[in-house]
């Protein structure tokens, strides 16, 4: 779901919680989040994803695990 300030206000959660990752547009637009966190904070951000920001329509919240990437701090990939 792109131009509701999805990317910004997921970055600003991800800081909040400590998470590290990062999100970006699809050209599909749907939005892509990589994060690594514990299962705690990651289940905090999950939470908040299937929501989205106001305005935000989700459809659905699809989860995969990956191996750990080490990313520092959490970003937006443009």
């Amino acid at each position: 779901m792109q131009g509701v300030f999805f990317r910004a206000t997921a970055k600003d959660i991800a800081e909040r919680l400590g998470i590290q990752g990062w999100v970006r547009n699809l050209p599909d637009k749907n939005v892509e989040i990589i994060a690594t966190a514990s299962d705690e904070l990651l289940a905090q951000l999950i939470e908040w994803c299937k929501k989205g920001p106001p305005g935000a329509i989700v459809d659905e919240v699809i989860i995969e695990d990956m191996e750990a990437q080490l990313v520092k701090g959490f970003r937006i990939i443009r």
